[in-house]
């Protein structure tokens, strides 16, 4: 049984004598850290250079049939994982360091460590709910697959699609619950069933994917455990405190979003239907949007089935798509005249500073007191 210590004590000692300024950290993690190894256990290990001679230490290799890969995580890799942004956040939180270049290096590794307890707190749940429904994105991605392979979908293609399912799901229960996992390949359902949210259905669904010889029962319980997380997603995010701010994010939106109401009202006068068309959409679309935020303090879920609009219409904005006819665009021009004039009023009352001048050496007062 390979000592896999000592060909860490390899190339550490190499590092020492041949290049100590090039290499930040060395660490290991995974099997040998956790004390469940076996005799065919490689040793998982990784460094983050200091330099770009550094970088050059990457090696893989294999001694008596088990594989080595020392590989190299920079230090702006390293903290996407602390910030859950890559999802190895264990090779982070949960190793050994063999070889460490100063203190400033340790105490810049241990921050990242804090990070990651950071992130796992109540005020960051709503970052990582959003990766959630990224991750869960990859998930509907595999079921538009499974569609248009149709009738020539055969098992073999069926299970790939549907360990990337299974593997995203996990991905995105661990955001939806604010923690990563500690182990993979095999032993994210026994982390997966202490987690507070997760499908009722999960393990059937599960049981499925893995153990069905049928095309059509796979892909049924993708589909399900896929709308079940995404229940939870939608369920979890609207049950955030709402943090109301209009100063934050509507600064400057109204002055940036002008431009495209006026080239509304331009389509409008000139009877160009295509362009108010798909500029009406974009207008009342974004600001619907953006008033949501401002109410709510996040955006809306990315499989919001347009309930976020209920804002725009509570506070009476007219609907412009609803006025979208080509054969009459002066109904639109009004109402578009109606919203300019809502919107600034509505900014306004949420003491939403406004740039508005009426002249160039208004704006030069201004600017020059900036």
């Amino acid at each position: 049984m390979v000592n896999v210590f000592a060909v860490a004590d390899v190339i550490v000692k190499h590092i020492k004598h041949h290049c100590p300024q090039d290499i930040a950290i060395v660490g290991y993690y995974g099997s040998y850290l956790q004390g469940r190894a076996t005799e065919r256990s490689d040793l998982d290990f990784f460094f983050i250079p200091a330099t770009p001679r550094g970088r050059k230490m990457e090696v893989q290799f294999i001694i008596d049939g088990i594989s080595f890969d020392f590989y190299p995580i920079g230090w702006e890799r390293a903290e996407r994982m602390a910030a859950f942004d890559e999802w190895n956040t264990t090779i982070i939180a949960d190793c050994e360091l063999l070889y460490i270049r100063s203190e400033e290096d340790r105490a810049r590794f241990l921050k990242l460590r804090e990070n990651i307890h950071a992130m796992k707190e109540s005020p960051n749940a709503i970052k990582l709910i959003n990766k959630a429904e990224l991750v869960l994105c990859e998930c509907f991605l595999n079921l538009d697959k499974f569609r248009l392979a149709g009738d020539s979908l055969d098992l073999p293609y069926c299970r790939v699609l549907a360990q990337e399912v299974a593997g995203n799901i996990f991905k995105s229960l661990g955001f939806l619950n604010q923690i990563f996992y500690t182990r993979s390949w095999g032993y994210y359902r026994e982390q997966v069933s202490n987690l507070p949210l997760k499908p009722d259905k999960l393990d059937k669904h599960l049981d499925t994917i893995m153990f069905s010889h049928s095309t059509n029962e796979i892909m049924s319980a993708c589909e399900q455990l896929i709308i079940e997380t995404l229940h939870l997603i939608l369920e979890r995010k609207n049950n955030q405190k709402d943090m109301r701010s209009y100063k934050n994010c509507m600064k400057g939106y109204y002055e940036e979003e002008r431009g495209m109401l006026n080239k509304l009202l331009t389509a409008c006068e000139n009877g160009h239907y295509e362009t108010a068309y798909f500029v009406a959409i974009a207008v009342q679309d974004n600001l619907a949007k953006i008033l949501y935020v401002a109410e709510k303090g996040h955006w809306p879920a990315t499989f919001d089935l347009g309930k976020y609009r209920e804002i725009y219409q509570q506070f009476g904005y007219p609907d412009l798509i609803s006025l979208l006819d080509p054969t009459d665009l002066q109904s639109l021009k009004t109402a578009v005249l109606q919203l300019i004039e809502m919107l600034e009023s509505h900014l306004e009352s949420e003491e939403v500073p406004l740039n508005i001048f009426n002249s160039v050496e208004e704006f030069e007062t201004f600017y020059n007191r900036v």
